[in-house]
């Protein structure tokens, strides 16, 4: 990202206001923030404008500028990531300084990379993706589409995580394995197995529990 780039935010959130602060040290700049909430409309995010979400978003094309999805939760981005592809808007990707990225590492469009967070070498993100503070994402790993890697957590080499999947805050997996679509690692789990699609782990070792 640089200087020239400009981006707007969907997503009048907390997480809005970390993602502002990366594209802002980054060297962007945020020309506003979109927000489907009616009650939000016309307020300020870290002193951005933020504006009526889908129902006003066309007619501010020429001012907009690139995507990202300010939203947390996975299901949600990949959904209004959807509907801004399908209406003509291209996505920016944004990467904290203080994050470490290695050689050879992809990060797809609309994803970001908090601070003191780790990619290192041979590993692909898709689009869409987030890598939380001080998470690490170790060599030969591959992150589906939508996947969020919660703060502090940790995918050692080789681990494949599959499309819209959350690793929660502070877990670890050990190297190799996959973590299927849209499935949930509880926050501290250790996962030493395969989690199959949709299914929710939790604990040490990570086991799985009714999905919540």
């Amino acid at each position: 990202m640089s200087q020239s780039d400009k981006v707007f935010l969907f997503g009048a959130s907390g997480h809005a206001k970390v993602v502002a602060d990366i594209v802002e040290r980054a060297g962007g700049t945020v020309s506003f923030i979109a927000d489907d909430d009616p009650a939000l409309a016309g307020k300020r995010l870290l002193g951005y404008e933020v504006i009526g979400g889908r129902a006003e978003l066309p007619g501010r094309r020429g001012s907009a500028g690139l995507a990202i999805v300010a939203v947390g939760v996975n299901a949600a981005r990949l959904s209004v990531a959807e509907w801004l592809a399908d209406n003509g808007f291209a996505f920016a990707s944004a990467v904290h300084p203080s994050a470490q990225v290695g050689r050879e590492v992809r990060i797809g469009a609309g994803s970001v990379v908090m601070a003191t967070a780790a990619i290192n070498s041979d590993t692909t993100l898709g689009m869409h993706c987030i890598v939380n503070t001080g998470a690490s994402v170790d060599h030969d790993c591959v992150l589906g589409d939508g996947v969020h890697v919660a703060p502090g957590a940790r995918l050692c080499g080789g681990v494949r995580v599959g499309k819209g999947a959350l690793v929660g805050a502070g877990a670890v997996v050990v190297p190799g394995r996959r973590i299927g679509t849209d499935a949930i690692i509880a926050a501290g789990a250790v996962v030493l197995a395969d989690v199959p699609d949709g299914r929710t782990v939790a604990g040490n070792p990570a086991k799985v529990v009714p999905h919540r």
